[in-house]
């Protein structure tokens, strides 16, 4: 029988990059309970099936630094090796090497690396000595593959396969009948047509069902990683902390996973490096001295919330906004409501040195967090406790691939509007329909709302039917109207691509295709406010 070694090599780099994955989190538990058995079979376990299965597929020197690995924990079984910090950190490195070394050996480069024989070369003295001061977690994680690398292929469950192939052939059977039934019966709409087409409907969805079943995958794996991460950032500025997880159980699209790592991993080195105190300060302040960050995850109304709280020094009001005042930002006048006044943080005004003077550097990069997230059709928003710590909260779509929309037309063309940023629909008064640049301002509850005619916006030409409507919308604390010819409702739309021609033009997300064959775009919300709120600023300045 004919062997796959290169599906056996694909299997065997998951399995390791697995069982790496829990030797990693079991060494940070292990840190903390050193008398705990459970935790340290886990480890041993996991160092031996990597070395077991590097032998088996000729991988010498993997299986010679995996049996190191492996003979130094056996120590600790017997107790004949205390558990410290020390070996500990050694351990990770080892885990960080062997992160290396197994990809180098199915490529076919097997040849130990100058600082993975210096690692060898540890596991044979009394009192391994590691560098101090670093962080050789997220150091490896940068030569490493990338989380998306890692999830090329999925371990689905096999029923779902088997629900997904059953409704195919189901909906090639109905498709069968109905192109004989189109056959039979041109130019006549039977009833027995009719309820063809509604079976085929119907199977086709609960098929788009099943296939997005395929595509969830739980956030626990995702939030296990950043355990040595918070150890790892904690120890090298002389702290001490730990990683607590709520709701990994939460399932939501492999594509949002993909994109949450690199804003998860820079608002958890804030948290760690400018939220969390030294432990003799938080013994001052009559906290545990070992801090304390929560990755918490739920679902809410469709959307998947992820939260990074922290029990820190959490952010200072009064010198946010007089960072905001000084640069500009604001007038010494304005008065912002707590939320509006923890939004400036994301601001990109806010200097890197300065906020890490000012702000315990918890301005750094959030702007650039927002723009991620915003990306992926979401929010973040962050709450604060002066002295007891903060919550970052992060609202996103539980799908990447599928989207909530109102439909809306404008002449010959139909847009998309993400239903989650729509407030609600009304007429456009008479006497605002005369702007000849399609802006202006109407009275909404004794609010004034700006608003902009998609016609003009993407300039489409032609003339405004004699009744307009207005749709509502809300991003980040603000509301603008878009005018448009027609609403046609709700509906749930796949989202494609924007092809290389289209891509980066300035309010548009995507696209889809309407049941008619046409392509409709999708309407990047947060862009186009910004982008009115910004000349309605600048037409203020210059009146």
């Amino acid at each position: 029988m004919e062997i796959d070694r290169e599906a056996i090599l694909q299997m065997y780099l998951a399995e390791s990059e697995e069982h790496l994955g829990y030797m990693e989190e079991a060494l940070v538990a292990l840190e903390t309970h050193p008398e705990n058995e459970e935790i340290l079979e886990t480890i041993f376990r996991g160092a031996h099936t990597i070395k077991g299965n590097a032998s088996s597929l000729g991988f010498s020197q993997v299986a010679e630094f995996a049996h190191a690995v492996e003979e130094l924990l056996q120590r600790f079984r017997n107790r004949t090796l205390p558990v410290t910090r020390e070996r500990i950190t050694l351990l990770l490195r080892s885990v960080d090497a062997l992160r290396q070394m197994v990809p180098d050996a199915v490529a076919g480069v097997e040849e130990l690396q100058p600082e993975h024989e210096d690692l060898l070369k540890q596991f044979t003295e009394k009192g391994p000595v590691t560098q101090q001061g670093k962080e050789p977690s997220a150091r490896r994680r940068e030569e490493v593959p990338s989380g998306a690398d890692r999830t090329r292929t999925l371990r689905v469950d096999i029923q779902k396969l088997d629900r997904m192939l059953n409704l195919s052939s189901e909906i090639t059977v109905a498709q069968g009948r109905l192109r004989q039934m189109l056959e039979e019966r041109v130019g006549h709409m039977a009833e027995e047509l009719m309820e063809a087409k509604v079976v085929v409907e119907k199977l086709w969805l609960t098929l788009q069902e099943e296939i997005m079943k395929v595509r969830m995958v739980p956030v626990g794996p995702t939030f296990r990683q950043y355990i040595r991460t918070v150890r790892d950032i904690a120890q090298a500025h002389g702290k001490v902390a730990r990683l607590v997880i709520d709701g990994g159980e939460v399932e939501v699209d492999m594509k949002v996973i993909e994109h949450l790592r690199d804003p998860l991993t820079h608002m958890i080195r804030n948290a760690v490096d400018h939220g969390i105190e030294s432990p003799e300060v938080r013994k001052a302040r009559g906290k545990d001295p070992c801090g304390c960050i929560t990755l918490k995850g739920f679902q809410d109304a469709g959307s998947i919330i992820i939260q990074v709280i922290d029990d820190g020094a959490g952010l200072s009001r009064q010198k946010i906004l007089e960072r905001a005042t000084a640069r500009g930002m604001i007038s010494e006048s304005q008065a912002l409501s707590q939320e509006e006044t923890y939004r400036l943080v994301f601001e990109p005004g806010f200097s890197t040195a300065e906020v890490v003077t000012e702000l315990s550097g918890r301005g750094v990069g959030m702007d650039v967090v927002r723009r991620n997230i915003e990306a992926l059709r979401g929010s973040v928003a962050i709450e604060s406790r002066e002295g007891e710590g903060a919550t970052i909260t992060i609202r996103l779509p539980l799908t990447l691939a599928i989207i909530d929309g109102l439909k809306v037309g404008v002449g010959e063309e139909t847009f998309v509007i993400p239903l989650d940023t729509v407030i609600e629909c009304l007429d456009l008064p008479q006497e605002r329909r005369s702007e000849a640049d399609g802006r202006g301002l109407i009275n909404l509850r004794g609010k004034a709302l700006p608003y902009v005619r998609l016609r003009n916006l993407f300039a489409l030409g032609g003339t405004s039917p004699v009744r307009e409507n207005v749709v509502v919308v809300r991003h980040d604390g603000r509301q603008v109207g878009f005018t448009v010819d027609t609403v046609y409702g709700e509906s749930q739309s796949v989202i494609k691509p924007l092809g290389k021609l289209f891509q980066g033009l300035p309010g548009v997300s995507g696209s889809t295709i309407l049941g008619n064959g046409r392509v409709a775009l999708i309407l990047d919300v947060p862009t186009l406010i910004q982008e009115m709120v910004l000349q309605e600023t600048q037409m203020q300045g210059s009146a």
